[in-house]
């Protein structure tokens, strides 16, 4: 695998970057570990603030007189602003160099991670979620990017597997504290909780980074490509995050979105392709295992995304779980990957990321599989098994597939690469959540109708259950609302479990794609930086 810190952007990613003096070696002893943690503070406070508000909407809502479905908007102009920047990393850090762009980035996060909780209404809190969104795209691939550069070559699934840890559990930890703060404290705290610890990961990196700026380029930032960014994934995340409330394509306003994001995407890929500084590099993508492993990727991820998103909220929505414990439910699996991650770190040096990939993928087809089976009764220790097998396969996926993705990429074009990834990635992941829950829905609404069908040839069993209801004190109107609950629960049972099996097949489905990339490994001729 090729992989460095050192970076350039666009076209000019293709031509070599000044040189800068000689290359800086691998940190070593107390010095690494410091800095390596400081880089995984400032990747888990992006993850974490991706997903820390989502239980939190309806306080939040509630709180600045505004309803829910409005509310939601704190999350959706976060994703927007977040989608947006992160193809704009590879430009920032080929510009700027890496260094300074990721403590930029982290430094105005926490700014806006400040201001945010101190908005005083929700117009206020949606421009600064904006804000906090837009500068943090370089947050994930920059220490990425570092983590790559301050560790020995043979010791390069270290650094990858800690900022695999770090991008795994913040989803897992994001619900439970965001769900914790606002039943025990307030709100703004789920925003004010970043100051200190963006302080903090500014500092300690500062210190261990200071003087190992990568090289730079000077280059006219392309305008025209980033207007047409910023209007393709602008609509098509309104048209994700509002298409399930308007009933996706029955209305007026989604279509129009989505033509503007299917013309604009093209409109945009056309500009990339023959602008002679482009913002993005697409010429990435002439590389056979960037694009299977970026497809994979996006994927695999976008089926574990959408299902831990789906766990949750049917357990919340349909089996009476709290936030709080919904949350717990998922956590053990995030424990298993950090337990096994350090452990995957050192196999991944010697085997094929190809054969970890499909471990782990393989394990999360397991897990959906095992949660196909779910039953009515199902109690805690049943939902937190298949979350154990889920965590085997966080424990290398990440990991495996930056491997794969990154495998005969030029170091220059490295941090480029990691930002095209991980936009791709955030979009697969916003389109999932997007679909998984309105396939449930729909996928209720036909099990539904054909529970009723069911129950018209079962109207005996049903009046003496009504009548069983009657006698324990309900009144007919009350029995027959339990009952039709019963119905409602039950069809969205059956749709979930659905969805699981699906997703279950789908990872499998993959397995094959895997296998089309060549052979790559974590630890390989890397070069620090140039």
């Amino acid at each position: 695998m090729s992989a460095t810190a050192a970076s350039t952007s666009g076209g000019a990613a293709q031509r070599p970057a000044a040189p800068q003096g000689a290359a800086m070696p691998p940190l070593q002893g107390s010095a690494l570990a410091i800095t390596s943690i400081a880089l995984a503070l400032g990747t888990f406070m992006q993850v974490l603030d991706s997903t820390i508000a989502n239980v939190s909407i309806p306080t939040i809502a509630g709180n600045l007189g505004v309803s829910t479905s409005q509310g939601t908007w704190v999350i959706t102009s976060f994703a927007v602003a977040n989608g947006v920047s992160v193809p704009l990393t590879g430009w920032l850090m080929g510009r700027y160099g890496v260094v300074k762009t990721f403590l930029g980035s982290v430094t105005l996060f926490t700014i806006a991670s400040f201001l945010c909780g101190i908005s005083w209404n929700l117009p206020s809190l949606i421009l600064f979620r904006i804000l906090q969104g837009g500068v943090s795209g370089p947050m994930i691939p920059g220490s990425q990017a570092l983590l790559i550069m301050i560790f020995p070559p043979e010791k390069r699934g270290t650094a990858l597997a800690i900022w695999s840890m770090t991008t795994l559990v913040a989803p897992i930890c994001g619900p439970i504290l965001g769900g914790y703060i606002s039943d025990n404290f307030s709100w703004e705290w789920i925003f004010l909780i970043n100051v200190p610890v963006g302080a903090i990961c500014v500092f300690l990196c500062w210190r261990g980074m200071v003087g190992r700026e990568t090289p730079t380029r000077k280059l006219p930032i392309d305008t025209t490509g980033f207007m047409l960014l910023l209007v393709w994934v602008g609509a098509l995340q309104v048209m994700l995050d509002t298409g399930k409330d308007a009933d996706w394509f029955s209305s007026p306003a989604i279509i129009l979105e989505a033509v503007i994001a299917v013309v604009g995407f093209l409109a945009w890929v056309i500009w990339e392709m023959t602008e002679k500084n482009p913002i993005v590099d697409l010429s990435l993508f002439k590389s056979k295992n960037f694009v299977l492993g970026t497809l994979v990727f996006c994927l695999g991820y976008a089926v574990f995304f959408g299902n831990n998103l789906l766990l949750p909220l049917w357990l919340q929505t349909r089996m009476g779980y709290i936030a709080t414990w919904a949350g717990l439910v998922a956590a053990p699996s995030g424990m298993i990957a950090v337990f096994l991650t350090p452990f995957a770190a050192r196999i991944m040096n010697k085997v094929d990321a190809r054969l970890a990939a499909t471990v782990a993928v393989a394990a999360f087809g397991v897990s959906f599989w095992m949660r196909s089976l779910f039953t009515p009764d199902a109690d805690f220790g049943a939902f937190v098994m298949p979350m154990l097998v889920q965590g085997i396969g966080m424990s290398t996926f990440f990991i495996a597939m930056v491997t794969i993705c990154l495998n005969g990429i030029p170091a220059s074009q490295v941090p480029a690469a990691t930002g095209l990834t991980n936009f791709a990635r955030i979009t697969a992941g916003s389109f999932a959540a997007s679909l998984i829950t309105t396939f449930q829905d729909r996928g209720a609404a036909l099990h539904q109708t054909r529970l009723a069908e069911t129950g018209a040839t079962a109207t005996p069993a049903l009046n003496g259950a009504l009548d069983k209801l009657h006698h324990a004190g309900l009144s007919a109107q009350q029995s027959l609302g339990a009952v039709t609950r019963q119905f409602v629960d039950q069809s969205y049972l059956l749709s979930t479990l659905d969805l699981f099996r699906i997703s279950a097949w789908l990872c499998i489905g993959v397995i094959p794609l895997i296998w089309l990339t060549r052979s790559a490994r974590a630890a390989g001729p890397v070069q620090a930086g140039d």
